[in-house]
């Protein structure tokens, strides 16, 4: 049963990447009912001299140029990219941006189609594991190096540019660095005469405090699938200190990764975390905008730093969201979870990589994009793009206080395959292990798959 379904979910992956339109093939936006999507329309103003590198030959020719670029996230990144996309414009009114975006789900399917069609856009967001996913021989996203000369590669630490570097290309410009942080709903927390949770029995306790004083669709915290995964590994690594993968295998044994996921059903069985089919039962496979989210009844999340901020503006009006302790009483270890948040890339299959490297550049030192994009990726790597966001005093807020939280207890980080498609994604392993036991099933047996599952993928793209 446990190798059928692993060779079921294989081949349904498969045919759901095969059977999904290229992302964005047709130029147009690819906005979903999350939000619409935006393509502005070239300006007209001056270009401003000085503070790119260089520009492209159509840019320094005059020539009318149209580029694409795509990226996912939440409403607060579509706003402000979208608004910096304006402001490259303005400064190089020849050149016309269409964008392309929508919340995560799907996104790396549609993304993964268009760059084997040759079709994807011009400039992409990416996730760090995408280099090796989608071109570990070097094919889909040119070598960064060759544009030395527009893009400020100068501002960021060797160490974390070489993190990009597969096939000996520089694939991708990292924006910065993000970490797993818990939040909560603080007036939840005290409608139900309790502090925020430090340790792990508060967790446990406010579990039955929640149910007992608010009700039964009140809970602690609310995840899903992939989130419950990285919860697992909070729990794991504060217990016995080792990464998930070392040398292409998983690090720990059955019994340990069993433990790990009885302990994701104590949360459910102890009314800490609702079941998977509740919360898709709550309008949504986002969590903000679950209803549960958007009201209060589900009182907090283990998110990535550069990722909080739409769930702070998903809540009604008049709750309080506020960055949480890591919680301990595990294990002897600080269980900090980093990675690189995303990348600016440009594709192989672009036309106009001058101009795609320009937009890169000014979104990530160019003064005016910096300003405008913030620490919505998360902290940055750029050196100088922090300058400016010290000077302008949006070094700040709960990204940034969240971000120094976790880099203070952070030993732990990903292997290039953990977030590979056939895992992370909705219709990927991580989603059936995790929503297989939230139903009762057997943890042995699914702890056994998942550790085959992941092994596999491993075997099949060794790094």
């Amino acid at each position: 049963m446990r190798v059928l379904k692993r060779a079921t979910a294989m081949v349904l992956a498969a045919s759901m990447i095969a059977s999904l339109t290229a992302c964005g093939s047709s130029g147009k936006s690819a906005g979903t009912a999350d939000t619409a999507a935006d393509t502005t329309a070239a300006k007209t103003e001056s270009k401003e001299e000085g503070s790119s590198a260089a520009s492209g030959e159509a840019a320094e020719n005059g020539d009318a140029v149209t580029i694409r670029m795509s990226w996912w996230g939440g409403d607060s990144r579509h706003e402000v990219t979208n608004e910096a996309i304006k402001a490259f414009e303005a400064k190089y009114p020849n050149i016309k941006v269409d964008t392309e975006y929508s919340s995560w789900d799907g996104w790396a399917e549609k993304c993964s189609t268009a760059l084997v069609a040759g079709t994807a856009p011009d400039v992409m967001q990416v996730n760090w594991n995408w280099l090796y996913q989608f071109s570990a021989d070097g094919s889909k996203f040119v070598d960064l190096n060759e544009y030395k000369d527009i893009i400020s590669l100068q501002n960021y630490p060797e160490k974390i540019l070489d993190q990009c570097v597969v096939a000996d290309k520089l694939q991708a410009l990292p924006i910065g660095t993000t970490g797993k942080c818990f939040f909560w709903n603080k007036t939840t927390f005290e409608k139900a005469g309790l502090e925020t949770p430090k340790t792990i029995d508060d967790l446990m306790n406010a579990g039955t405090v929640f149910k007992e004083t608010l009700g039964d669709d009140y809970y602690p915290i609310a995840m899903f699938g992939y989130e419950r995964m990285l919860l697992m590994l909070y729990y794991l690594q504060s217990k016995y200190g080792k990464q998930w993968v070392e040398d292409g295998k998983v690090n720990y044994s059955l019994e340990e990764v069993k433990e790990g996921l009885d302990w994701i059903c104590s949360l459910e069985d102890n009314h800490v975390m609702p079941t998977i089919g509740t919360l898709i039962g709550s309008g949504s496979n986002v969590l903000e905008k679950t209803q549960g989210w958007i009201e209060g009844k589900y009182a907090g999340f283990y998110e990535w730093d550069s990722a909080q901020v739409k769930f702070e503006q998903a809540l009604d009006p008049g709750q309080e969201f506020v960055l949480g302790d890591f919680i301990t009483g595990i294990g002897e270890y600080e269980a900090g979870l980093t990675k690189i948040s995303q990348c600016f890339a440009v594709t192989e299959s672009s036309k106009h990589k001058k101009e795609a490297a320009m937009l890169v550049e000014f979104l990530t030192s160019d003064p005016e994009g910096v300003a405008i994009l913030g620490t919505e990726r998360g902290m940055l790597a750029n050196s100088e793009a922090n300058k400016t966001l010290e000077e302008s005093g949006k070094l700040e807020g709960l990204t940034y206080e969240a971000n120094k939280a976790v880099m203070e207890v952070a030993n732990f980080s990903f292997d290039p395959n953990f977030e590979d498609s056939a895992l992370k994604d909705s219709t990927g392993v991580y989603y059936e292990v995790f929503e297989a036991i939230s139903d009762g099933e057997d943890t042995q047996e699914w702890a056994e798959y998942l550790i085959d599952s992941v092994n596999e993928v491993n075997e099949k793209k060794s790094y």
